[in-house]
């Protein structure tokens, strides 16, 4: 993926949503999360469907919120951060406070790209960025097992990646 490439992330709940979503929305919402800087006018054309009206509706996702932001996605590759972690993470304790110091401890650390509540024998999975092999075993037993309530932590390198997108699966799911 270029380091030019610009995505759109979307939330999008049925339940959350003000708006029913016609297949025309559908359409556009698809090219904006494909390439973000496409003008009002070429979407418009794409989807058969004159500017104002088309401007009025990608305004209106921005204000109900179904677009979240815009972002320039970067190859983290070309930067020289080479290495995906996912981590599993078992604490000691599972009990509201535990798990909300846990997630404030880890909301903002850069190389935590992802943080999830997981079903089953784990309590989080994270995706962890690195530049290397060397930095991501200095960013486990400096931060992440220094942090109180950890029990375990398993760590999967990716060797490959297959598969990496911002897209929401909306002709299957709307």
């Amino acid at each position: 993926m270029a380091a030019s490439v610009v995505s759109v992330y979307l939330d999008v709940s049925r339940s959350d949503l003000n708006m029913d979503l016609s297949k025309k929305d559908i359409e556009i919402l698809k090219l904006l999360q494909k390439d973000a800087r496409m003008s009002t006018a070429a979407i418009a054309e794409t989807v058969n469907l004159s500017q104002s009206p088309c401007w009025r509706r990608i305004a209106g996702y921005e204000e109900s919120g179904l677009i979240k932001r815009k972002v320039h996605i970067l190859d983290r590759e070309k930067l020289g951060m080479d290495l995906v972690v996912f981590a599993t993470i078992k604490l000691i304790s599972s009990k509201g406070k535990a798990l909300d110091e846990f997630e404030k401890s880890v909301r903002d650390v850069p190389e935590i790209a992802e943080c999830y509540t997981m079903t089953g024998i784990f309590d989080y999975m994270l995706k962890i960025i690195a530049k290397d092999i060397r930095h991501y075993e200095n960013f486990l037993r400096s931060y992440l097992l220094q942090l109180p309530n950890i029990d375990e932590v398993n760590s999967h390198i990716a060797v490959t990646q297959i598969k990496n997108t911002t897209e929401l699966p909306l002709d299957t799911q709307l």
